[in-house]
């Protein structure tokens, strides 16, 4: 390993949460630095201007962003894309903060490159559990990248164990798409999976369904029980996933905080709504309690779907749009429903 490779992998591997904070409001970057100020592992750094915003994530390198979605100047939005399109930035995890829970927003914040959202200011521990779980899982991803790197550096030189490094290499890219907390493919695999199909339907004129899954009343659930708790309710989501979506066509995984989708080539509104309402029954059945919406319930999950036949005219971001539409009704509705989007709504 030369000084140049030996510095790469002691970077891989600090585990120091960099935080970086871009508001434009002194008195939010001062909330957020107390509330931070006895976290010994969180190293914090902020910004106030839009326009310098990037260029001190690219000196810092910061393990993950919280970014104030509306700023003057250049806004919120557009700097999480300018994060995304940046070399040094691109895979850094971000999180969309703003002042308001409005689903709109929040899937704008999504589509634009966001890994989370939080509505500010966000109770200290919420906030810290989501900043270290995000930074961890960004320094694995990184780890694991190192690690996949000097693989295939001496594949050359380890001709004799090609079989090995074949298996190794497989497992490296499985854990790089998969989502550290439920293991279920993650955001990064959801949205090359959906690229790669909708091509293939567009050649096909095949149409593609799509389930977007949001735990209900689950900031209720971690201010009740804690965030321990909530993870355990997000593996057993993932869980109920996994034991409804069992064909390899098709793509269960985690989209961001508490919510997931379901990627379904070549199937059915009609087959949809029923793979949704399995879904959404084996979740409910599981029993996990909460206290929302009334004392002595259960854990469910409101579901939007959406079906579209892919053309070159459209891209596959009208699909997630129309899910999350879809999905929206559903909690309006009443939650623990599957709700399709139909045209008009």
């Amino acid at each position: 390993m030369d000084e140049l490779q030996a510095k790469e992998f002691r970077k891989a591997c600090d585990e120091t949460v960099v935080l970086l904070l871009v508001d434009d409001q002194p008195m939010v970057i001062e909330a957020v630095r107390r509330q931070l100020a006895e976290m010994h592992d969180i190293e914090f750094h902020s910004c106030a201007d839009s326009a310098t915003a990037l260029a001190m994530a690219e000196s810092i390198e910061p393990t993950v962003i919280l970014q104030d979605l509306v700023m003057p100047g250049l806004d919120g939005l557009s700097l999480i894309g300018a994060y995304r399109k940046n070399k040094i930035t691109g895979g850094i995890p971000i999180i969309a903060l703003s002042v308001k829970e409005d689903a709109k927003v929040k899937s704008q914040a999504f589509e634009a490159g966001a890994d989370d959202y939080l509505v500010k200011l966000p109770d200290p521990i919420e906030l810290i559990a989501r900043i270290r779980y995000h930074s961890r899982s960004f320094v694995t991803t990184r780890q694991l990248d190192h690690t996949y790197n000097l693989l295939r550096a001496s594949q050359q030189q380890l001709l004799d164990t090609n079989l090995v490094l074949q298996r190794a290499n497989s497992a490296l890219r499985r854990l790089i798409n998969s989502d550290g907390l439920t293991d279920l493919p993650n955001r990064r695999h959801f949205d090359e999976f959906l690229q790669a199909e909708w091509r293939q339907a567009v050649e096909t004129g095949s149409e593609i369904s799509m389930l977007m899954i949001d735990v209900d009343f689950f900031k209720l659930f971690n201010d009740e029980y804690g965030h321990l708790a909530g993870d355990d309710a997000l593996k057993k989501v993932a869980a109920a996933m996994r034991e409804t979506i069992t064909d390899e066509s098709y793509l269960p995984a985690r989209y961001g905080g508490e919510e997931f989708a379901v990627v379904l080539p070549g199937m059915s509104r009609s087959d949809a709504e029923l793979v949704g309402n399995i879904l959404r029954e084996k979740v409910e059945e599981i029993g996990i309690p909460h206290h929302a919406p009334v004392p002595g319930a259960v854990v469910t999950v409101s579901i939007g779907l959406a079906t579209l036949k892919p053309s070159e005219a459209s891209g596959s971001i009208k699909l997630i749009e129309l899910a999350d539409k879809a999905l929206y009704l559903a909690k309006r509705r009443g939650r623990n429903r599957v709700v399709i989007h139909m045209e008009g709504e």
